[in-house]
């Protein structure tokens, strides 16, 4: 039974979006993925897939694509990504309700897999394509969201008490409750390009995630955007699509 994680599928069976005008990487790619996925992942195995599933703009045209990936091997846990038209993020129980069985939905909660809580959101990096100020308002949103996947995970573990409020995030360090270990998920990079830190990698810190895992980054010139490797403790992985070729990484076995 094994961990892997991969972003950013960008499938389009009922909409006229050709992923090849990317580069050669991307042709014919739902093959790949398909080829691949069947390759590596079993039954009993999970992937997390760390948004940008579809690029429908909404459930109907996006039906297609989630059947697509329904029909993989093994659990399937999605991610909200930037291009995920069809995903209202008031509305994810209502996606856990209607694929219940087939596929899960990761956001403002978690999924445990082994003695691992899976928690995540979009997350949000400045690419300078708003103001700076609209930049840090989408950030906190998500920053927050990312909370609720953590406390929601971390209260779980308290059992036989009533758990208190969790202090404000970075006024003091955070003990996970019940040894609860961490995975956690965005899609976009933790940090924008030249940052050595992010309110997204001090909450991992505080929290203690043992790994984040994020997608987003396209193309050679972008896949240096963010951390990749171990940075104070914590090992980053990049799972872009292109990145790997559509063959699912491996995040824990």
């Amino acid at each position: 039974m094994s961990l892997y994680a991969i972003g950013d599928l960008h499938l389009s069976f009922s909409v006229d979006k050709p992923m090849d005008v990317f580069g050669r990487v991307w042709k014919n790619h739902e093959k790949k993925i398909w080829k691949y996925w069947n390759k590596r992942v079993t039954d009993r195995d999970t992937v997390v897939v760390t948004g940008d599933h579809s690029w429908g703009r909404n459930l109907e045209q996006s039906r297609k694509d989630l059947e697509f990936i329904a029909e993989l091997p093994g659990r399937k846990i999605l991610l909200r990504g930037n291009h995920d038209m069809f995903w209202d993020a008031k509305k994810t129980q209502r996606l856990n309700e209607a694929f219940r069985g087939r596929l899960e939905f990761l956001q403002n909660n978690w999924f445990a897999y082994e003695d691992y809580a899976l928690v995540g959101t979009k997350g949000y990096c400045y690419e300078g394509l708003d103001t700076y100020e609209h930049f840090e308002k989408i950030r906190d949103r998500e920053l927050e969201r990312l909370r609720i996947s953590f406390e929601a995970a971390r209260m779980s573990g308290i059992s036989g008490e009533k758990a208190d409020i969790s202090p404000a995030f970075g006024s003091e360090e955070i003990r996970p409750a019940g040894n609860r270990k961490y995975i956690m998920f965005l899609h976009y990079p933790p940090t924008s390009i030249g940052e050595a830190s992010s309110p997204f990698t001090r909450m991992a810190e505080a929290y203690g995630a043992a790994k984040v895992v994020y997608s987003h980054c396209h193309g050679k010139a972008r896949f240096d955007d963010s951390f990749k490797g171990y940075v104070n403790g914590i090992e980053y992985k990049l799972v872009s699509g292109d990145y790997l070729n559509f063959k699912p990484e491996l995040i824990l076995e």
